[in-house]
C-alpha cells in the first residue's frame, strides 16, 4: 500500500490515547552510553532476550558536533552504532541487519568506503534508501539489529551471485533470517529491465535465491519492507500477492521513497524464520483478508506489524482520513497498531523498535509529544524519517486529508 494512496476502508479519526496498561514479560533492557542524547521519546538501544535492537544514529557526536562531509558524518554514525552495541556487550561482528537512509543517493559509494572499515569480513545483511530529510538535517541515518550469539550466527550466500561485496544477502540468526535489499535487477550485472512488472517479479525473486540458500521460502516470511519509487509498477500489490497465496502473507511496510541504489524502482528486504511452527498470522476482528500483506505475524516470541497511517476500518463510502493535524493522524495509528497488538494478546508495553515515517520533518516535536504518551520511561528504539517532500495537504474531496505519518513496530512476548 502505497503511503500516500490508502485502500483501507476508514472513519473519522478518533482521538484516543491508549497508554500501556501491562508488564512486558520479556527480559529487556535499555542500552544508552554516553553520547547525544536522544531528540525524542525513544531508547538508544533495547536488548531483549539474545537480540539487540538499535534505534536510527545520525552523524553527531558527542559533544553534538556534525562533522563537515558525508565521510566523517558516516563514520561517526556508524561510531554511535558501535557505542550502542559495545555498551550492551556485543561487537560488530553481532550486528546481523542494517538499514541506511541517505539524503543523497550520490553519496552511496562514499558510505560505502567507509562502512567497510567497520564490517571489513563477514559483513551484516543491509537495505539502502534514499530519502527527502532526516531528524536534525543530518544527511545519514543508520540503524541495526545485532545478535548475541555467535555461534548460532551463519551468513547465508546463495550461489552463482558475487562474493566480494559489502554486505551479505541474508544473515541467519538462530531460526530467524534477516535479508538484505533486493533490487529489481540482474544481480550480476546490475541491469534493471524495461518492464516495471518485471522489475517486481526480479525483485521478488531475488530475494526467493537467499531464502532458498536457507531451506526457505515465502511462506517463512514474517515481515518485508517493499521500498518504491514513482516509477514502481502499479500492479506490485496483486504480484506480490500470488506469491502469498492462502491469507498467510507477512506483514509489509511499503513505503515510497526518494531514490534507490542504481535508480531502481522496488527495493524487498525483510525477515523469515525456519521454523513454520513458530509463525502465526495475526488479524483484527475489523480487518479483512489482504492478500499481499497481514496486520502482524509472530516468529516465535517477536511479533512484526504491518506499517499503520490514520485510517480505520469502516463503510466503503466513509474511504479517507479525516483528521488534519500530524497529531490527531498520530493517535489513529497508534490505535490501529494496538488492534494488532492486542490480536496477539499484546500492548504498547510489548514494543521494542518502531519505524516512524514522516510526511514532513518540520512535524517532528508535534509527533514526538503524541507519541511519547503511549510509552513509559523505557520507551521502544525508533528510526525516524521523511522519505518524500511534503504533500499538498489541501484537503481531497468529501475533506479527507493525506498520510501525514506512518508507523510500524516490532514486539516481544
Amino acid at each position: 500500500m502505497n503511503r500516500r494512496h490508502s485502500s483501507r476502508l476508514l472513519l473519522p479519526c478518533v482521538a484516543v490515547i491508549i497508554t500501556a496498561a501491562a508488564v512486558s514479560t520479556a527480559d529487556k533492557r535499555v542500552i544508552a552510553p554516553p553520547g547525544p542524547k536522544p531528540v525524542g521519546p525513544y531508547s538508544p538501544g533495547m536488548l531483549v532476550g539474545d537480540f539487540l535492537y538499535v534505534s536510527g544514529q545520525g552523524g553527531r557526536d558527542r559533544e553534538g558536533t556534525l562533522p563537515a562531509t558525508i565521510e566523517g558524518e558516516t563514520r561517526q554514525t556508524l561510531a554511535n552504532v558501535k557505542a550502542i552495541v559495545e555498551a550492551a556487550g556485543l561487537t560488530m561482528e553481532h550486528v546481523v541487519y542494517c538499514q541506511v537512509y541517505l539524503t543523497d543517493m550520490a553519496e552511496h559509494d562514499v558510505m560505502d568506503a567507509v562502512w567497510k572499515e567497520f564490517f571489513p569480513k563477514a559483513p551484516p545483511a543491509r537495505a539502502v534508501l534514499g530519502v527527502h530529510r532526516l531528524p536534525t538535517d543530518i544527511a545519514v541515518e543508520i540503524t541495526a539489529v545485532a545478535y548475541r550469539d555467535l555461534s548460532r550466527k551463519k551468513l547465508v550466500l546463495p550461489s552463482g551471485q558475487p562474493t566480494r561485496r559489502s554486505w551479505t544477502p541474508g544473515v541467519m540468526a538462530d531460526d530467524r533470517l534477516y535479508l538484505s535489499g533486493f533490487l529489481g535487477a540482474d544481480t550480476a550485472t546490475g541491469k534493471i529491465p524495461d518492464n516495471p512488472d518485471t522489475q517486481v517479479q526480479l525483485a521478488l525473486d531475488n530475494m526467493k535465491q537467499t531464502l532458498a540458500a536457507a531451506g526457505m521460502d515465502f511462506r517463512h516470511l514474517v515481515f518485508i519492507n517493499a521500498y518504491v519509487t514513482g516509477n514502481v509498477s502499479p500492479e506490485m500489490d496483486a504480484i506480490h500477492a500470488k506469491r502469498f497465496e492462502g491469507g498467510h502473507a507477512p506483514a509489509r511496510a511499503t513505503i515510497s521513497v526518494g531514490s534507490l541504489p542504481g535508480g531502481n524502482t522496488i527495493e524487498l528486504t525483510g525477515v523469515a524464520i525456519a521454523d513454520l511452527s513458530k509463525r502465526q498470522v495475526f488479524r483484527p476482528k475489523n480487518r479483512g483478508v489482504n492478500a499481499a500483506a497481514s496486520p502482524c505475524v509472530l516468529a516465535d516470541d517477536t511479533l512484526y506489524c504491518s506499517a499503520e497511517s490514520a485510517t480505520a476500518p469502516a463503510p466503503t463510502s466513509q474511504q479517507g482520513i479525516s483528521a488534519p493535524t500530524v497529531e490527531a493522524q498520530v493517535r489513529q495509528t497508534m490505535r490501529n497498531l494496538l488492534d494488532g497488538l492486542e490480536a496477539a494478546g499484546l500492548d504498547f508495553s510489548h514494543v521494542v523498535a518502531t519505524n516512524v515515517y514522516l510526511d514532513d520533518i518540520d512535524d517532528f516535536a508535534q509527533m514526538n509529544k503524541v507519541y511519547g504518551e503511549y510509552f513509559s520511561a523505557a520507551p521502544p528504539t525508533r528510526t525516524t524519517i521523511a522519505q518524500l517532500a511534503p504533500a499538498d495537504r489541501t484537503p481531497r474531496e468529501r475533506k479527507f486529508y493525506p498520510a501525514l505519518e506512518q508507523i510500524s513496530l516490532i514486539a516481544v512476548k
